[in-house]
């Protein structure tokens, strides 16, 4: 089957998948986000003083569960066969990233939470979409992938913000611990996409794998969508 015809049943594919992938978010409560909760967000609220340790496993747990962020790594990194690509680019990420987590929470920035989750959302829509090629067919060229990245990772960087600036942070400590989120975070990343790499690596062994990556990709482009219209049902149910 040819790129077109191939890319044409992707898309028509996108309704079957995002019902298939509402049903499978609603069931497992992943729709719900993946904001401090529990214990660890009890012990966010009553920390006084530096507390480097628990932070680190906090910003490396948080990364690791959120799906959002790494579903668009999954799509940054799809197609890369090297490794020095692949560090290239989740670098720029976390450069990204990096600047407005730290901006965002020392520095009281604040953005609303459903907006900023929406357009992560998007961001994921956006590399998919690259994936499959359709940036190149609708527009006739593509952006920069490597600043496409990076300017991603900075709004990345301020959906994880949101999630902090939902405490009152005592000042006694902050910026040790925001450092060491964000170094845990870094932390997570390493460790998810590492696995994630080696899987691809050995997927590409495969005589599918290109039928079934494109798949893939137009399953993380339903992903997008359906973060993407959860959280802009939010932001327009909070008004």
């Amino acid at each position: 089957m040819g790129i077109k015809a191939r890319f044409a049943a992707g898309l028509h594919a996108i309704g079957f998948n995002a019902a298939a992938l509402t049903l499978g978010l609603c069931a497992s409560g992943l729709a719900l986000g993946h904001s401090i909760e529990g214990g660890d967000a009890s012990f966010v609220a009553s920390i006084e003083g530096p507390a480097v340790g628990p932070f680190i496993y906090l910003g490396a747990k948080h990364m690791v569960t959120g799906y959002d962020h790494l579903l668009f790594l999954v799509g940054v990194i799809f197609f890369l066969y090297r490794p020095t690509d692949v560090v290239k680019y989740v670098t720029l990420f976390a450069l990204g990233h990096s600047i407005t987590l730290l901006t965002g929470v020392l520095a009281g920035v604040s953005v609303n939470a459903y907006l900023i989750d929406a357009i992560i959302g998007l961001s994921i829509v956006y590399k998919a979409f690259e994936n499959l090629g359709g940036l190149k067919k609708l527009l006739g060229f593509t952006f920069n992938t490597k600043i496409a990245v990076f300017v991603f990772g900075l709004f990345h960087g301020l959906g994880l913000a949101t999630k902090l600036q939902e405490f009152d942070l005592s000042p006694n400590g902050l910026v040790a611990n925001i450092l060491s989120f964000n170094l845990g975070v870094e932390i997570g990343q390493i460790l998810a996409l590492s696995a994630v790499f080696i899987a691809l690596s050995l997927w590409r062994t495969q005589a599918s794998y290109l039928r079934q990556a494109f798949a893939t990709n137009v399953i993380l482009m339903s992903a997008g969508f359906l973060l993407t219209a959860f959280q802009l049902s939010g932001y327009f149910l909070a008004a």
